[in-house]
């Protein structure tokens, strides 16, 4: 019996970069739609607030779980922060499904590196990775799916958490203390400035974070808040010397119905 596989054939190659891997084999294509014309931008799904606080001996990112279509949501429960790797995270905000293609290809990217050179890149190295992806579907910025992510890590060399920022063209900007990202990052980042201070411990820092994607929620049509009723919270994970550890979802459920208590009316 004669068998062919239908599996494209992918000429052996030792580069680095995975995205090096899939120019050659034609995979990777970054180009215009055809005709230049832009999709229904109001009909694609869109992922709003993520936020990096950056703590003593780490960082916490956090993303809250909706996804919007113009004014109706089109998700309860996306993820919007993703591991990288044992020591890093990148959130993503903007066109939902280039943004979570991006971020998963990014983690690839992240992984066929040290694969093939068998020493993890840098923090910086990182940062810089996601920048020129960030660059390359700049195509596909102007016509309206813009991806803008947040990346976040624990730095082994100098023993502290990083936090870098992007514009669509694929500037990047590393920030000393917090950021946010997306419809609600403005509330988002007005109440971080009030929450931060340096030195603030992992606690503080997770509970900053979830009091300011609380506030982006309460201003920002885009932005989810908790749902006591579906039990879907924002998602978070720190990085420091322990790896990347994802905060278990009934905790961020009781900080947030002590939170509601608090600010319940007392007569």
């Amino acid at each position: 019996m004669n068998w062919k596989s239908s599996a494209p054939f992918v000429q052996p190659f030792d580069s680095p970069s995975f995205l090096d891997c899939l120019r050659s084999s034609g995979y990777w294509d970054q180009s215009p739609l055809p005709g230049g014309h832009s999709p229904g931008i109001g009909s694609l799904p869109h992922a709003t607030t993520v936020l990096a606080v950056r703590y003593a001996g780490g960082v916490v990112m956090a993303g809250d779980r909706q996804a919007s279509e113009g004014y109706q949501v089109s998700s309860r429960a996306i993820s919007k922060v993703i591991p990288v790797d044992r020591f890093s995270c990148v959130a993503i905000a903007g066109a939902a499904g280039p943004a979570i293609d991006m971020a998963r290809l990014f983690r690839v990217e992240i992984e066929h590196y040290e694969k093939l050179e068998g020493v993890m890149l840098t923090t910086d190295g990182k940062a810089n990775k996601l920048a020129q992806m960030v660059r390359e579907a700049l195509p596909m910025a102007m016509q309206g799916l813009v991806v803008v992510p947040l990346f976040a890590g624990y730095d082994v060399g100098r023993g502290a958490g990083r936090i870098y920022k992007y514009d669509p063209a694929g500037g990047r900007y590393e920030e000393d203390a917090y950021h946010a990202n997306g419809s609600g990052g403005l509330f988002a980042r007005n109440a971080l400035k009030m929450l931060w201070k340096e030195g603030l411990d992992r606690n503080r820092a997770i509970e900053a974070a979830l009091r300011a994607l609380y506030e982006a929620a309460d201003e920002d049509l885009g932005t989810g808040g908790p749902d006591f009723v579906r039990e879907i919270y924002p998602s978070v994970f720190t990085m420091d010397r322990e790896g990347t550890i994802e905060l278990p979802a009934a905790e961020v459920a009781l900080y947030y119905r002590n939170l509601v208590d608090s600010l319940k009316r007392k007569d």
